[in-house]
């Protein structure tokens, strides 16, 4: 079958399941699934998934959803993570975050966009690439996963525990615009602690004062992000404190210990070696004993009590232009009438840094939505494009060479 009728059955599917794609859609957004609660949702979309006849359909011991249809050689995993940040101040949103509202076309709600926007399309495109016999050879996974507050760690997982098996290729369901990824920066994640002596602050010469021992490495930072390293695809290095913490025993005391969070943006070319290092020449000579530089663990247990510590350091990659997956994600984009336009690149950060960045897994990111709205009371996705990437997650199993 050429390519266009191929498209063209495709599109038919897509077509006559469009009710059932969008009502699976408004469903599994209406759910909370917040701090890494994914039980509920996932128990809803492993039923959507047990209705469309997937193979095999279980939660693994993290307690991300798995989804598998066919037993052959070459594996194929769409990752899509199905919890969410949290919702901020109530006050803020005009509607329901999770019922959300219809306007315009789209769907505005929490995870609508960031990112459960990409599921209802892999789950049907999936079962219409089987029914259209695009997976023989395939074993295809759907896997919906947490994400929020560990990039990679439900990958990580993935390969390394349960099912433990290393994917040949992988897409990612992140918010792209409906354009084809092929790479984002990495990230390390850095705590600077500084201890000082408490004391009465009605007698502070008599302490000393852990926030001030921090004020010039603020300053270093905010200064620093010129100096960062560059890359003609991925961009300039970025740097932000991001957090701060102090400990003292009374608002009328001197502090005893101050922390500050760091979120390095690294593109090619920097080490999270490197970017320690650059704190710690920020550090004066005369505070080195008292302020120290750590790259930070997620060590947290997973809603099933599964403990899985990794260190928060995500890799920077990209997948060349050229590479087979980036051109079949391209060509699936041409044939289902997208309009044609270079792979482009995230600006911030998915599961791709385990998957390309630490496994050396082909990775491409392919899903409906506009990044900027992530994480906002205004996050979106528009239903027409939910529906369309359904025809792209289709069609791409029988392109990738």
């Amino acid at each position: 079958m050429n390519p266009e009728t191929l498209t063209s059955r495709i599109q038919h599917y897509v077509s006559s399941h469009e009710t059932d794609i969008l009502k699976f859609m408004r469903e599994i957004c209406a759910i909370p699934s917040m701090e890494s609660q994914i039980g509920a949702v996932g128990e809803r979309i492993a039923a959507e998934m047990r209705a469309l006849n997937f193979d095999e359909v279980r939660f693994d011991k993290m307690g991300n959803i798995l989804g598998r249809i066919g037993s052959g050689p070459r594996v194929l995993v769409y990752d899509s993570h199905i919890d969410t940040v949290g919702i901020g101040d109530p006050e803020q949103w005009q509607w329901d975050p999770f019922i959300g509202k219809v306007e315009d076309g789209c769907l505005f709600a929490r995870g609508a966009c960031d990112e459960k926007g990409s599921t209802p399309g892999m789950v049907y495109g999936l079962a219409a690439a089987r029914d259209l016999g695009l997976l023989e050879g395939w074993t295809a996974w759907y896997f919906g996963n947490m994400e929020e507050w560990c990039d990679g760690i439900a990958p990580n997982t993935f390969v390394e525990v349960d099912p433990g098996i290393k994917p040949d290729f992988v897409v990612i369901g992140e918010p792209t615009c409906m354009r084809v990824y092929r790479g984002h920066k990495g990230r390390v994640e850095l705590k600077v602690t500084a201890k000082g002596v408490s004391a009465h602050a009605a007698s502070n010469h008599l302490g000393h004062n852990a926030v001030y021992e921090l004020l010039p490495v603020i300053a270093g930072i905010r200064d620093l992000e010129p100096q960062l390293g560059d890359d003609p695809f991925l961009g300039h290095g970025k740097i932000t404190v991001t957090d701060m913490q102090v400990k003292t025993p009374s608002i009328n005391a001197v502090p005893d210990e101050a922390l500050i969070y760091i979120d390095r943006r690294m593109t090619f070319g920097e080490t999270k070696e490197e970017a320690i290092a650059q704190i710690q020449r920020l550090i004066p000579e005369s505070s080195r004993g008292r302020v120290s530089v750590e790259m930070l663990y997620y060590d947290e247990p997973s809603y099933t009590g599964f403990v899985f510590p990794v260190e928060k350091y995500f890799p920077a990659w990209a997948l060349e232009e050229q590479h087979p997956l980036v051109q079949a994600g391209l060509r699936a984009r041409s044939l289902i009438g997208l309009p044609d336009e270079p792979a482009g690149k995230w600006s911030f950060s998915t599961n791709g840094i385990y998957w390309a960045g630490k496994a050396g897994i082909p990775s491409i990111g392919f899903g409906p939505g506009d990044e900027v709205y992530a994480h906002s009371v205004m996050e979106r996705v528009p239903l027409a494009d939910v529906v369309k990437a359904t025809e792209f997650y289709a069609l791409l199993p029988g392109l990738i060479a």
